[in-house]
Order: structure tokens, then C-alpha cells, then sequence
């Protein structure tokens, strides 16, 4: 009988009660500061990286090289056979890549590899669709499948109280920067089919640029049933009322609320709000 794991990156934002539920493997990204490295969600938490902010602002990187080799020889000695790895966008981060240049060295497991195009909750919605479908039918093929249609099903929407971290992150891509923050402009951040940040629209001020998230949410729901997801970076009373207000849209199926990793709060900065759209 096949045994099957399925793997993914800790900028998916996925609870601890799904990972733990779906015996989800996560490889976590670095936090790394002048002084001393962390691994993303074991050895630092995201209050720990805001509180730092201040001080020291953070460098970023892939999961170490260890830490690949040895989940794969863990994988191996635990005795399975298939492994689906759905990592963070390629266009934002080169963990799939790095991932994949591993995989030739472990040819006795059957490995499928998915750049899902999407980071935060919407990887995570990704990564969920194919553990459910793994639980109901342990078919590898049937999980991959799902996963591939869930990249195009997966949106991820969010705004943020300054985009200077983006911008020293090197992160802001086409999101314009400078100009429209002495002019009190608020891009909505969303991710492009690329898997790259982009602008959506554009309001003014902090309040309206949540409340677009909230137009966004019905807009989307109009129509189809959807998974929804309300993020925070150090905003979750904002992040809560937001959330409140979507439960009551018709066609909302399931709802999650979490904080986000830190290692994207390292990008983000306090004050992110996050609006993750999965249509079922």
C-alpha cells in the first residue's frame, strides 16, 4: 500500500491543529539576524520579529540544506513511497527550485513537485485541498490533481500600514512605493497568475483600504461558495472585525483566522491584514 506525504514550507500560515490533523510535513524558512539565525516558526515566533523590528531588521532565506536532506532520509526511513511538495511562489522565494534540485538524489521515492504560485494562506488552502483528498482516497495521482486546480482556485488579497518593509525586503515589485505614501495611498496588494505581487486598487487610508478587502470578499462570494481566510501581521483586532463582517456573506463555507508566519512579517511589517479567497 502506498504511503504518502505531503510537504510544504512555513510561509504556508496553515493552523497547527490542520498541519498536526493531516500529518503535514513543513520545511521551515530562516530568520536571520546579525547575531543569530532562526528556523521560521520553531525557534522564533512573529511577535518576537515585530518586537525587533526596531533594532534590527531581519535578511530572509530558503530552508537550509539540512533541513531538506533530512525530512527526505526521515520520509525514506519512515517507509514512504510518494511525496507531493507544495511550496511557496517561485516568483517570490526560490524555495521550490531548491527543493528540486534535490529530488534526483532520492530516486526510489515517487516525488511531484508544485510551485503554487501563491504564499500565505493561499498556499496553505492548496496544501489543505490535496490532504483532504488524500484522506478520503490515499490516491497520489487524485491529490495531485486537486492541488494543481487548487493553484488556480487559491486568491490572497492584503494590505499593510506601510510598504517600507516590502520595499526593504526588495519584495515590492510593481507595487509603487514612495509617492503614494506621502500621499496617504494604500495599494491593495494581491498575486498575480506569475505568482508576483501586484497592485489590485488603490484607496486612500488605512480604513477604506479594509474596507476593499471587505468589497472583495463579496464580490467574490457573489457567486460561488469559497473558503475564507482573514490574516494579521500585529492587527488582529482590525483582522477580527473584518472577519466578523465576512461570516455574514452568503456563500461563505468555512472560515480561518491565524496570525502570519514570521518570516513573512519580516516583509510585511506590523499592521498586515490578510485576505485569503479559496473557491470550492
Amino acid at each position: 500500500m502506498n504511503k504518502i506525504a505531503i510537504i510544504t514550507d512555513s510561509s504556508c500560515d496553515l493552523p497547527e491543529k490542520m498541519v498536526k490533523k493531516y500529518h503535514i510535513k513543513i520545511l521551515p524558512l530562516r530568520i536571520i539576524y546579525s547575531s543569530k539565525e532562526y528556523r521560521d516558526r520553531i525557534e522564533i515566533s512573529a511577535g518576537e520579529v515585530y518586537k525587533n523590528l526596531e533594532e534590527e531588521i531581519p535578511k530572509t532565506s530558503l530552508p537550509s540544506p539540512e533541513d531538506v536532506k533530512n525530512l527526505f532520509k526521515k520520509l525514506k526511513e519512515e517507509g514512504y513511497t510518494h511525496v507531493l511538495g507544495i511550496f511557496i511562489s517561485s516568483g517570490l522565494s526560490g524555495t521550490y527550485n531548491m527543493v528540486k534540485n534535490f529530488t534526483s538524489s532520492y530516486e526510489e521515492l515517487k516525488i511531484k513537485l508544485l510551485d503554487a504560485k501563491n504564499l500565505s494562506i493561499g498556499l496553505g488552502f492548496i496544501v489543505i485541498e490535496a490532504a483532504k483528498e488524500l484522506e478520503r482516497t490515499n490516491d497520489f495521482s487524485k491529490a495531485c490533481e486537486k492541488a494543481e486546480k487548487g493553484i488556480k482556485n487559491s486568491n490572497l488579497f492584503f494590505v499593510l500600514k506601510t510598504l517600507d518593509y516590502l520595499r526593504k525586503g526588495g519584495r515590492i515589485g510593481v507595487v509603487e512605493g514612495t509617492i503614494g505614501e506621502l500621499l496617504g495611498i494604500k495599494p491593495v496588494i494581491a498575486v498575480d497568475e506569475e505568482g508576483k505581487y501586484y497592485s489590485h486598487t488603490k484607496v486612500r487610508g488605512r480604513k477604506k483600504s479594509i474596507e476593499e478587502l471587505y468589497k472583495i470578499a463579496k464580490e467574490k462570494l457573489a457567486n460561488k461558495k469559497c473558503y475564507v481566510a482573514v490574516m494579521h501581521g500585529d492587527a488582529e483586532k482590525e483582522a477580527l472585525n473584518l472577519l466578523e463582517k465576512i461570516k455574514q456573506i452568503d456563500n461563505v463555507e468555512e472560515t480561518f483566522f491565524g496570525q502570519i508566519s514570521p518570516v513573512l512579517g519580516v516583509h510585511t511589517g506590523p499592521g498586515l491584514i490578510g485576505l485569503g479567497i479559496f473557491e470550492v
